[in-house]
């Protein structure tokens, strides 16, 4: 039967090749249709908007947490099936030929138990063409199952790499992180020296993402340990701040943030492209211009002057223009909160709380108190 056959030779060949531009191939792949890109479409969607009904933001977060691990397990599951099915086709179509008949549900039977290597020998091919294919099919599942163990450690390395510089920045630029508090605590001259070396990390990090997230795609979907903390509000925060440095401020510091602004911009638009999220052109203004010119008060009693002049707000804008738009687009479609330029109110750092804390009222040296109490 020669219908059975091509079907179960597209489905292996197809699901091989998208193992491959998932896994092994490190860069983004352009073609229009891909099984994979079509599977996140399909649960993303719908699992936002399950989490858009959740009413308290701490278990809409932690419910959207869990998209990005199962959706990559999911995604495993559905790569085996389908190659349990190509073989399984495989199977009914040379058995047809050779007038044995079993029946498909058998043919799927012998190719689930060749694939994960079970050994039963209930079911056995009888034909060449299918000990050839029972061969293959063990082998394709050995390497699936070490292609799949090797895959795990490289995701969650690369999240690792991408959390330890966010949860670095909750005590330089505040939880969520705003551009005026990162400035604010970046005061005087040496403050000024450290916040150039931190738009200088801050460049690597996001060549870093821009490599890892673009060609890893699922680690978008993984989210940060804390609320109100996130890849894209800490890059946002970060291109607030050079975008304001580009724009308002004189000194050696704009050179970096320049050099910084260009790689963080980059990293957000191929991201966009990525998931084909289009830039919003009617996008809301996160910085209208009373909040710019508390924004410069807030900066000014810290010591770092900025301009105020009809260029540099014009600069500014341009500047905004350029980023903000990609960044609202990711925002929407991944339903992450983008961070304000400056916090109508002031918040407590993530470092500075503790679920202890809040619960039982007492101080971090209280507990060591009472802890000593009970141990004397």
């Amino acid at each position: 039967m020669i219908l059975p056959a091509i079907a179960g030779f597209l489905i292996i060949a197809g699901i091989l090749l998208e193992a491959f531009e998932t896994i092994v191939l490190p860069r983004r792949v352009t073609r229009r249709f891909r099984l994979t890109r079509l599977y996140y479409r399909v649960l993303w969607i719908p699992w936002r908007k399950l989490a858009h009904a959740v009413k308290s933001p701490k278990r809409r977060e932690g419910f959207l947490s869990y998209f990005g691990p199962l959706s990559l397990l999911g995604l495993f599951a559905l790569w085996a099936a389908m190659l349990i099915l190509g073989f399984g086709l495989l199977y009914f179509s040379d058995a047809r030929i050779d007038q044995t008949h079993p029946t498909l549900e058998t043919c799927f039977y012998l190719s689930g138990t060749t694939f994960f290597t079970l050994g039963l020998g209930d079911v056995t091919p009888h034909t060449s063409l299918e000990r050839v294919l029972a061969v293959f099919e063990s082998g394709l599942g050995f390497g699936f199952l070490a292609l799949v163990l090797s895959y795990l450690p490289v995701i969650y390395q690369a999240f690792s790499r991408r959390e330890v510089a966010i949860v670095l920045l909750d005590a330089r630029a505040g939880s969520p992180p705003t551009a005026a508090e990162l400035l604010r605590r970046h005061e005087g001259v040496h403050g000024l020296q450290a916040l150039e070396r931190l738009l200088r990390d801050w460049e690597r990090w996001a060549a870093e993402l821009l490599e890892s997230h673009v060609s890893y795609p699922v680690l978008t979907y993984f989210r940060s340990q804390h609320n109100n903390e996130s890849w894209l509000s800490a890059l946002t925060a970060i291109l607030d701040t050079s975008a304001l440095i580009i724009a308002d401020a004189d000194g050696t510091c704009v050179r970096q943030a320049r050099l910084t602004f260009a790689i963080c911009r980059h990293a957000v638009v191929d991201l966009a492209q990525v998931f084909h999220a289009a830039p919003l052109g009617h996008n809301a203004n996160r910085l209208p211009a009373s909040e710019l010119l508390r924004l410069r008060g807030v900066v000014a009693e810290s010591g770092l002057r900025l301009h105020d002049t009809p260029e540099s707000n014009e600069k500014l804008n341009k500047l905004r223009g350029m980023y903000e738009p990609y960044v609202q687009a990711l925002s929407q479609f991944l339903y992450i909160d983008l961070p304000p330029w400056i916090l109508a109110k002031g918040s407590a750092d993530n470092w500075k709380t503790s679920a202890w804390g809040r619960i039982s009222g007492f101080t971090a040296q209280t507990q060591v108190e009472r802890a000593q109490d009970d141990h004397s």
